[in-house]
């Protein structure tokens, strides 16, 4: 059976009742007999798999390589490491 969540309009109280779905909701506040409505609270959900955005539409990541799969960090940091000889030898060389 599902807890629904109450909030009275009158006096503020909140409270909780376990009822069946066939069961009508509540009318009145159990403290000062005021008009009560149900409360509805958003619930969390996550997307998975193909088609969302998160694996199909966002940009491409820095670490991604020209062909789209994750580059090797080992081989980011030999080029990284290549490029800075390159650039000390021509300050050299200058």
């Amino acid at each position: 059976m599902p807890l629904y969540e109450y909030a009275c309009d009158a006096c503020g109280l909140r409270f909780e009742r376990i009822q069946h779905f066939s069961d009508a909701p509540l009318q009145t506040c159990p403290e000062c007999e005021g008009p009560v409505r149900r409360v509805i609270h958003p619930v969390g959900i996550i997307f998975k798999g193909s088609g969302f955005y998160v694996t199909d539409n966002c940009a491409k990541s820095s670490t991604l390589g020209d062909n789209g799969k994750v580059r090797d960090s080992q081989e980011s940091e030999g080029k990284s490491k290549m490029t800075a000889a390159r650039e000390s030898s021509e300050s050299r060389d200058s």
